[in-house]
């Protein structure tokens, strides 16, 4: 049987009509071969068990990612977690989530595909934050690019979906295979709405893009702005920083994320307030932005992290830029910054 080809389809659990098309359609937009499954965390999880490391390189990111972790030391106590700039051993697995959950920062996917593959490693890179268009990691030498479907490729906030994207058919039948027995396959109406949404991909995330990164310019000027004066109308002193890859710049090692950001800046990120209560009230003062969490949907939404994720600092807002226009976002934020200063 091809798997990525079948002539007809016997059982949901090895091939369907829309699963296959739209395995076939992301292949193509991925650089890669591409399977469906039926959770960004069941994707993940199926990653580890492709690999079965016994240590794992990892930074702080997304907290699914590492509870999933948690979940298989189950099947292997021993297991070790370093920290991605620590010294890495023979049969390591690196994972790298580029640009980072929450703060949009970016990470240099060919110094850690490099420096993994020399103790005969892998890298598994998360790019969730930046889907196509924007990077290419197989482009910096990651061996498996792992993507939450239910975000960016899903679009709409109405499925949930996972990605693994391996290199060659060799591999991706190996995982097809895994999650044959895995049973975290997606359902057919999910795949048939990712079909719908992978249509205006092309579309979707440059505008998020860019309405993302005249906000981030906006928002930093803003936290620039000492508290007493104002920035375009909107208060100093309520923004101490704000997250994002196009404020990076260049590392010590000459690196800049725009070198692998080619196709544009993240649409996710971050900014810190002075105080954690006026981050608490702040998405509750906004009209066009949806306080909840989740990313990557045509509306742009805001949260305090904490609520998602107690790791974090209760100071921090995760934004996620949607598809309105730019000017009625900023405009929408300034009349908030407005508002919040009067919060006690």
């Amino acid at each position: 049987m091809d798997a990525l080809n079948p002539e007809r389809h016997v059982y949901s659990r090895y091939s369907a009509d829309a699963v296959i098309r739209a395995e076939q359609v992301l292949s193509k937009i991925t650089n890669g071969f591409a399977l469906l499954y039926s959770s960004g965390l069941a994707s993940a999880f199926a990653a580890l068990t492709y690999y079965q490391p016994k240590r794992i390189a990892i930074t702080d990111g997304y907290h699914g990612s590492h509870m999933t972790i948690e979940t298989y030391k189950k099947t292997r106590p021993d297991l070790v977690l370093v920290n991605l700039d620590d010294e890495y051993q023979d049969g390591d697995l690196c994972w790298l989530e580029t640009p980072r959950n929450p703060d949009g920062i970016a990470l240099d996917i060919k110094h850690y595909a490099e420096k993994i593959h020399a103790v005969g490693g892998k890298l598994v890179v998360d790019a969730t934050f930046g889907p196509p268009p924007l990077q290419d990691p197989f482009k910096w030498g990651a061996d498996l690019v792992m993507h939450s479907g239910t975000k960016y490729f899903g679009g709409h906030s109405d499925l949930l979906m996972g990605v693994l994207v391996a290199r060659s058919r060799e591999e991706w039948e190996k995982l097809w295979k895994d999650r044959t027995f895995l049973g975290t396959m997606p359902g057919s109406l999910e795949a048939w709405l990712l079909l719908r949404s992978l249509r205006t991909l092309h579309l979707r995330i440059p505008r998020q893009s860019q309405n993302a990164t005249a906000i981030v310019q906006w928002l930093s000027k803003l936290a620039e702005t000492p508290t007493g004066q104002e920035f375009d109308g909107a208060p100093g002193g309520v923004v101490e920083t704000v997250s994002h890859a196009s404020l990076q710049g260049k590392d010590s090692k000459g690196w800049e994320p725009s070198i692998q950001m080619e196709g544009g800046w993240n649409a996710t990120f971050s900014m810190k307030f002075y105080e954690s209560a006026k981050a608490f009230k702040f998405p509750y003062l906004l009209n066009y932005f949806v306080p909840a969490t989740s990313l990557g949907g045509v509306e742009s939404l805001i949260e305090q992290r904490y609520q998602s994720d107690s790791r974090q600092d209760p100071k921090l807002l995760r934004l996620s830029i949607g598809v309105e226009e730019g000017e009625d976002l900023i405009s929408d934020l300034r009349q908030a910054f407005q508002a919040v200063v009067k919060v006690e």
